[in-house]
C-alpha cells in the first residue's frame, strides 16, 4: 500500500557512483522506484567538471531535473543549453528528449532534483556511442546499435510443438 512520505536530503545515505571518464556523482534516493509505482525521485551531487550520465534518452520514461545550486551546460538535439540555479528542465520521452547534464564550474558542486517517471523495463539509447541499453528488475545490459541481428536469427520453426 502507498502512502505519504515526506523526505530531507540530509536524512537520506549517498550511494556513491565512481567517476570514470569524466562520470560520477552521488545520488540520494528520496523516493525510490519501488516506493512509487510510477515515479522515482533523487538529489544528485554532480562534482566539478564533471557529467552524470553519457548522452542518451529514453523510450518509455521521461525526466525532470531541477538545478538547486550551481551551473552547467544542458546536451540536447538542438545543441548545449547553459543551466543555473532555479532552472527546471523537461525531458520527454524519445530522441527529441535526448540529454547530458554537464557541471562546468571548475570548483562548485552542482546539485539538482531528478524525478523519472518510470516502466518496468526501461530502453535507453546513447545516440554519441551508438549503444541500447535494457533494464529490468531482473535484466540489464547494453548493446552496440551496429551488432543488431535479423529477428528470425538462431530460431528454428523445427522445434515448434
Amino acid at each position: 500500500m502507498s502512502k505519504i512520505v515526506i523526505t530531507r536530503r540530509e536524512d537520506l545515505n549517498g550511494d556513491v557512483r565512481p567517476s570514470e571518464k569524466g562520470f560520477g556523482f552521488t545520488e540520494y534516493t528520496a523516493i525510490p522506484k519501488g516506493l512509487g509505482e510510477h515515479s522515482k525521485v533523487s538529489f544528485y551531487e554532480l562534482p566539478p567538471r564533471h557529467s552524470n550520465y553519457p548522452y542518451h534518452y529514453h523510450f518509455d520514461e521521461e525526466e525532470i531535473f531541477y538545478i538547486i545550486s550551481g551551473s552547467g551546460v544542458l546536451k540536447t538535439p538542438e545543441g548545449d543549453k547553459p543551466v543555473k540555479a532555479g532552472d527546471l528542465i523537461f525531458c520527454p520521452c524519445g530522441e527529441a528528449g535526448a540529454h547530458r547534464l554537464t557541471n562546468t564550474s571548475d570548483s562548485e558542486t552542482m546539485v539538482y532534483l531528478d524525478f523519472d517517471t518510470v516502466t518496468p523495463t526501461n530502453v535507453c539509447v546513447y545516440p554519441d556511442s551508438r549503444k541500447v541499453a535494457v533494464w529490468s528488475k531482473s535484466f540489464g545490459k547494453a548493446y552496440r546499435i551496429e551488432d543488431s541481428v535479423a529477428y528470425y536469427d538462431r530460431e528454428d520453426a523445427s522445434d515448434a510443438p
